[in-house]
């Protein structure tokens, strides 16, 4: 199936709900969820999306840890998409992204400022 983009310059606000987590590719065994392309263990991050007076909570899959990211945290989010999934009668969209990463602390004012 496609996969959408999603442009989150539109959103107002993204934070992080639930705070990264390995996927778990087989629930018996506890084998995690590897990433075809890198490699690396697939995490999901629950972001609450904001936009306006909305606000909806999608989980977000990402190869790698998304290092520094923690529960109430602002982050960016690069090269998010959603993709349209179905198997044996189920349906849903899932969404994953190239990164995600603590938003930048705001620069310190400057001496003398706000005094």
């Amino acid at each position: 199936m496609a996969s959408l983009p999603i442009d989150t310059a539109k959103f107002t606000g993204i934070i992080c709900a639930v705070p990264p987590a390995p996927r778990v590719a087989n629930r018996e065994t506890g084998q995690l969820r590897i990433d075809r392309d890198t490699g690396k263990t697939v995490y999901q991050v629950g972001l609450c999306l904001m936009a306006g007076a909305s606000a909806d909570v999608v989980n977000v899959s990402v190869a790698g840890e998304p290092t520094g990211v923690q529960l109430g945290m602002p982050v960016a989010v690069r090269d998010l998409v959603a993709t349209a999934w179905e198997n044996e009668g189920r349906h849903g969209i899932a969404f994953r992204a190239a990164e995600i990463r603590p938003l930048s602390a705001p620069a310190p004012a400057g001496k003398g400022a706000g005094q």
